[in-house]
């Protein structure tokens, strides 16, 4: 069976559209079509129902989902790891929600580097549609963010709370103001933040991570949520202030993983990011 049989069918199932999937690999929609075609008559079955929302799984693709994954994901790790120096006889590939690069992801790599020193590891920042895509194909093995989706043959596990808190580059701040920033931390952060300010009008400003609403609030002034572990070094070091009697939003962080993997080392890097989130709940 062709691999890249394989991969294109992954794309698929991933993008949920054939049309998305030849954009992302970088092939005509005919191309697609035609590999897809292949690999029914090679298994003998439809894989694939397509109507006007896109293309989505036969039971039959739902069983060909795993083969597809370790298909692709063995060639691949087959092509890092024989080109891998002596010393080292593995590689893991993590990817993350840019504040969970913020102190959490970071002190899990010097723990693997300390725990595994003979294990390259790949570090990514990505959204959840795109840390998702690379679980759904097998080019991540770990992905850590806020809202993940649910897929068959990956394990969604809680790891710790964050604690949304508002800061301020003003101590006497009481609430939003006019340079207020709001950060797209997810549909249950809306939800939870229009109850708390139901009076708010529309934010002037508006941004799609932490770490963009601290540059931009640090710069021209102004107030956002981020999380604790975010904010406390900027409060310790007097640039920041914690807006006094302002609501606390729980903001739950993930690690997406294979549900089965043969993997070397997956294990104990997941009992790394477990060890460490036990610290992130009394930051928080």
């Amino acid at each position: 069976m062709d691999i890249e049989q394989a991969r294109t069918f992954l794309a698929i199932t991933a993008n949920g559209s054939f049309l998305e999937a030849a954009h992302q690999l970088h092939l005509t929609q005919s191309t697609v079509s035609a590999r897809l075609q292949r690999l029914e008559q090679e298994l003998g079955a439809r894989l694939f129902v397509r109507n006007r929302a896109g293309a989505s799984l036969t039971p039959a693709g739902r069983r060909f989902l795993d083969y597809a994954k370790r298909l692709v994901l063995t060639a691949d790790q087959a092509r890092t790891e024989v080109g891998l120096p002596e010393r080292y006889r593995a590689s893991i590939r993590i990817s993350g929600r840019i504040a969970l690069w913020e102190g959490y992801l970071p002190q899990w790599v010097g723990w693997m580097r300390r725990q595994a020193p003979d294990v390259v590891i790949r570090s990514d920042i990505g959204f959840e549609e795109d840390i998702m895509r690379g679980l759904i194909e097998g080019s991540l093995d770990i992905g850590l963010m806020y809202t993940p989706t649910h897929s068959p043959g990956l394990m969604v596990e809680a790891l710790f709370d964050e604690t949304l808190i508002l800061v301020s580059t003003r101590p006497d701040d009481t609430g939003p103001g006019e340079d207020y920033v709001y950060i797209e931390w997810g549909p249950g952060f809306y939800a939870r933040h229009a109850q708390s300010y139901p009076d708010l009008e529309g934010p002037p400003q508006i941004a799609n991570i932490g770490w963009l609403g601290v540059q931009l609030i640090l710069t021209n002034g102004g107030s956002c949520f981020l999380p604790a572990r975010m904010a406390i070094p900027f409060i310790e070091a007097g640039q920041l202030y914690r807006v006094a009697d302002s609501p606390e939003f729980r903001h739950p962080a993930y690690m997406v993983y294979p549900r089965h993997s043969d993997h070397p080392v997956l294990e104990q890097a997941l009992a790394g990011l477990r060890e460490l989130a036990a610290s992130q709940h009394v930051m928080a």
